[in-house]
């Protein structure tokens, strides 16, 4: 998109014609210039004062020194590992790489992760171990028309990334079949052949079910089996025993519905299996992404063009920002921590030595629910995160928030975390700073700065920047994106996300570039796999999925499954989309949505004050009754603070791979009024 002024401080976003969105923008981006005038916006630092406990505007070098006192007295106390650092999925590459550089340089700590961490993780986890690289989509999103089916498991799509829905609008114009699955019928299900209104948490049955089908029915593909990968046997064996029958008791799928899906994807001439954070975010999360990408193998509906398995990513930068360092096991350019040659490449390019460089340290929600404890962090550093909106368990990871001896935030406004915060430092917006992002095709995009930040405001390269300064550290934190870029390129060559041959002025003469690109000659890589996959055989792996039910089952006390969400018109944790007011308007309060015939068992009507319960707490939310839910689920959109947060009802239990956790299913209650 292009932002352009019309004088007095007024601007407004005009559409582009990009490669990606075709010129298409969802509401959200239409109003994003809103945001730059916002009278909510911080202008100042704010450092809370010791004797009101009021957050008080304060000098840049008073807040910079309070932040540095802070960091330097947890070290000498405690150690470094009692600093951390908490990034964002929505911070540009230069920035996530530059926060990870900071946190094993300048403070040598180990505690760093995002929020990425909750949102694309168990896909990442599962590609590298089926594929050997996690991008996003293997395929630029210009393949999905001319793919015969489609297989979209845990998305809503035209809420969530309205402008990618186009491209399906077109397959289905070209006589494609889109299979959605959903436990609720959504907008995007309007536009589906099929819809598999699956009961939550048993994304894995389905996945090997509709596997039995293929193989029992002869649509596996045999010569790709043979010649591009390996473990299918055992794979064979185990889906053996989820025959239909079994499978419908289980996901809630009738056979024929099963039969139907896997016709479509068994019969297609091209076929392409998406997920997104429905199947992922579980504590099951990494096998439900490893039992479609074992349907896309056995169907050989991958590695060939117009097929593939691809993730769906959620954030700004949700592929970008997983790239480049800033998880709690990761290095620039997808190397690993924990990695010899990696860690030795990195050192040499940051000037350090080895030695000195951190090991992995703790997941994003392992470090979250310790915060304040002995041997935990006791000083964290936020960038681009409202961790008690978004944050499950929220009310526990609120609490910790509380425990912790010093809390820092960078924000654009004053959002809820920000608001616990013993230091808050004004950054600046998308407009106001240059930078890349790396979107979910995994091509690399620039955003050019519009504007100066208002005075008063920083970048948060300027900010680490002038940490690094306060702290003493040596090493080299540049303010400006372009020469970050510079050395982000020299770090990622070799990688498995190379941008080693990635300029900026490439990526705005050729509308991106795509990864791996590992000279500047060399033209990007808009597909993947189609000589070999990038395992170290060049085979593709298979791993054997049992169905596992998730960590929360209804019960008694609490009969009903709850997953959550997004819609339309607000983003995230909706610290900035609540400020908008024609967003606001559209969704202005948190709600539930409930089937009618299980609304009148509690004797519940369309705009009731009802009370949702789980083991971690309680929400009051405005009852929506709607026939496009299933009956014994509850949807909640996450979007929102206070009593009606849906991170206060979920389920903290972890993937024991991703370490993602149990957003989306959950047992709960639910009750009319408040007492």
């Amino acid at each position: 998109m292009h932002l352009e002024s019309s004088g007095d401080d007024i601007w407004a976003v005009t559409e582009r014609d990009f490669p990606t969105n075709r010129g298409g923008l969802c509401q959200k981006g239409w109003t994003a210039a809103e945001l730059l005038s916002s009278r909510d916006r911080l202008r100042t630092p704010l450092v809370r004062d010791t004797r009101s406990e009021r957050l008080c505007p304060a000098t840049w070098e008073e807040a910079l020194d309070r932040i540095a006192r802070a960091i330097q007295q947890t070290r000498t106390a405690y150690g470094n590992d009692a600093i951390g650092v908490f990034g964002g999925g929505g911070l540009t590459n230069e920035k996530a790489y530059s926060l990870g550089k900071f946190a094993r340089v300048a403070l040598r700590t180990s505690q760093i992760d995002y929020n990425g961490r909750f949102c694309m993780s168990s896909a990442a986890v599962a590609s590298i171990k089926a594929f050997g690289v996690d991008r996003g989509l293997p395929f630029p999103l210009a393949d999905i028309p001319h793919a015969s089916t489609i297989l979209l498991v845990g998305s809503n799509l035209a809420a969530t990334m309205p402008p990618v829905m186009q491209y399906f609008q077109e397959q289905k114009s070209r006589g494609g079949a889109l299979i959605v699955v959903d436990p609720r019928a959504t907008a995007t299900v309007a536009a589906a052949t099929l819809h598999l209104q699956i009961t939550p948490g048993t994304d894995a049955a389905l996945a090997n079910g509709l596997l039995h089908i293929a193989i029992k029915e002869g649509y596996v593909d045999e010569a790709f089996i043979a010649a591009r990968t390996k473990g299918f046997d055992l794979v064979r064996r185990t889906v053996s025993s989820y025959w239909p029958a079994r499978v419908e008791r289980i996901t809630g799928i009738a056979e024929q519905q099963l039969h139907h899906a896997a016709r479509l994807l068994g019969t297609a001439s091209t076929a392409i299996i998406l997920t997104a954070r429905g199947p992922e975010q579980q504590s099951q999360g990494v096998n439900n992404a490893l039992a479609f990408i074992n349907l896309a193998l056995a169907l050989g509906k991958a590695g060939k063009p117009y097929c593939g398995y691809g993730c769906l990513t959620g954030q700004g930068n949700g592929q970008g920002g997983r790239e480049h360092g800033q998880k709690a096991d990761q290095l620039p350019g997808y190397r690993k921590l924990d990695n010899p040659a990696d860690r030795a490449h990195i050192a040499r390019i940051w000037g350090v030595n080895e030695r000195d460089l951190p090991q992995p340290g703790r997941s994003a929600y392992e470090m979250l629910d310790r915060l304040g404890d002995e041997g935990a962090v006791r000083t964290l550093l936020v960038f681009g995160s409202n961790l008690a909106v978004s944050a499950p368990n929220a009310g526990h990871v609120e609490e910790r928030l509380g425990k912790l001896d010093f809390l820092m935030v960078s924000d654009l406004f004053l959002s809820e975390t920000a608001e616990l915060a013993d230091v808050v430092l004004p950054s600046a917006q998308w407009a106001e700073e240059e930078g890349t992002m790396t979107n979910l095709e995994g091509r690399v995009i620039l955003r050019r700065r519009a504007m100066c930040p208002p005075e008063g405001v920083r970048t948060d390269l300027e900010i680490l920047a002038a940490l690094v300064e306060k702290l003493g550290c040596a090493a080299l934190f540049p303010t400006r994106a372009g020469e970050v870029f510079e050395e982000l390129r020299r770090a990622s060559a070799g990688g498995a996300a190379d941008y080693s041959g990635i300029t900026y002025d490439r990526i705005a003469r050729e509308n991106g570039i795509f990864w791996p690109c590992p000279g500047e000659d060399h033209p990007g890589t808009p597909r993947l796999f189609l000589d070999r996959f990038a395992t170290p055989d060049g085979h593709a792996q298979f791993h054997p999925v049992e169905y596992r039910s998730a960590a929360e089952e209804p019960d008694y006390e609490f009969p009903l499954y709850l997953t959550t969400g997004r819609v339309m018109s607000q983003y995230q944790s909706g610290a900035q989309t609540r400020r908008v007011e024609v967003l606001k308007s559209s969704c202005p309060r948190p709600f539930v949505e409930i089937h009618p015939s299980m609304a009148r068992t509690y004797g519940i009507q369309n705009g009731d004050e009802v009370r949702l319960t789980t083991r971690r707490g309680t929400a009051l939310l405005a009852a929506q009754l709607t026939p496009a839910i299933r009956m014994d689920t509850l949807f909640v959109p996450f979007h929102f603070p206070g009593s009606g947060r849906a991170n206060l009802l979920t389920n903290p239990a972890l993937d024991p791979i991703s370490r993602m956790p149990e957003f989306k299913v959950c047992a709960v209650r639910i009750e009319k009024g408040k007492s």
